[in-house]
């Protein structure tokens, strides 16, 4: 008896082993996981011709650098993609347009019925100008000139896409007045210079890779979008703004009057505070240290203009500590 009382004691004893070495086995795996997302983050930049990609890897520095989390900058499909990605799980950082990050807030658009309802904002950065390129070859000065041509509007659900169909709109066109393709920045310019396409939208800051590239090869002209039409534009849009590509860029000999919208960082509101007050405070706090152009625009006391969603807390506490 006593025999079978020790084989069934020890028998327990093992099950209860077995039980917590199960358990110490689950503990393990949650914490690896919290250690995998506390030492890694993503940053979905866009394609590596444009402005995103331009400053996505000196950013990505920056917040290793003051986080002490190794950041990596990634090619994408820029702003609506980016908020998919970060709906996803697939990037704890993202640049977007501050149109396309309203509309995915708001579930509107490319977005409808599938809002991004906790995406909020690090922080606006720079304009982020709307380019109408062509060539001095194509013959296009205006908007009414685009009428059966080629155009390049980006991919669609991109932020240029909808910047092409809404300047499209104020000037009484729409998609179906164009042979629209749906064609990356690089691959924009390379058409243009090839003659495939006869002009592209380009959403970005200047000066952007993609459009220096095809200046050093061709004449550009950007189409002017006339004061008139941009008022409509923005009064429809109020995310908008007037802007101008000065002369000299892209070797341009007169300034061309556009529109632009704005160029922001982004995160979901479950990142935790201290790494969204390091963000930002690396971003911000350094921006002194940016080389591309666009660095001067960024700055703390101008971080919260326009940018048209809510604040991540860690970063307002940053910015409040300014």
């Amino acid at each position: 008896m006593k025999k079978n009382n020790y084989l069934l004691m020890t028998v327990l004893g093992l099950l209860l082993l077995v039980l917590a070495a199960c358990g110490g086995d689950e503990a393990t795996d949650g914490n690896s996981e919290e250690t995998k997302s506390n030492d890694f983050l993503s940053l979905a930049t866009g394609g590596t011709q444009g402005t995103y990609y331009a400053l996505g890897g000196t950013f990505a520095d920056l917040i290793s650098d003051e986080t002490g989390i190794k950041t990596t900058a990634e090619v994408s499909q820029a702003s609506a993609a980016n908020a998919n990605a970060l709906k996803a799980g697939d990037a704890e950082i993202a640049f977007l347009q501050t149109d396309i990050a309203y509309y995915a807030k708001n579930g509107e658009l490319m977005f409808e019925g599938q809002a991004v309802e906790d995406l909020v904002a690090i922080g606006g950065l720079y304009p982020e100008t709307i380019h109408l390129v062509t060539t001095s070859k194509s013959g296009i000065t205006s908007f009414d000139d685009l009428k059966g041509k080629k155009v390049s509007v980006g991919a669609p659900g991109s932020g240029t896409y909808a910047n092409a169909e809404q300047l499209l709109e104020v000037h009484g066109l729409t998609m179906d007045d164009i042979q629209a393709q749906n064609l990356d920045f690089g691959e924009s310019t390379d058409g243009l210079n090839t003659g495939q396409i006869d002009a592209a939208f380009i959403t970005a800051g200047y000066p952007t890779a993609a459009v220096e590239a095809l200046g050093a090869t061709a004449a550009v002209v950007i189409v002017p979008v006339e004061a008139d039409k941009a008022e409509a534009l923005i009064e429809k849009y109020p995310y908008y703004a007037v802007d101008t590509i000065p002369s000299g860029t892209y070797g341009l000999t007169s300034e061309v009057p556009t529109v632009s919208v704005l160029a922001m960082i982004a995160v979901k509101s479950d990142l935790s505070e201290d790494v969204a007050y390091g963000i930002a405070k690396a971003i911000y706090g350094n921006a002194g240290e940016i080389s591309h152009p666009k660095g001067e625009f960024i700055k703390t006391e101008t971080a919260l203009d326009g940018i048209g969603i809510d604040v991540h807390p860690g970063a307002q506490k940053y910015f409040d500590e300014q």
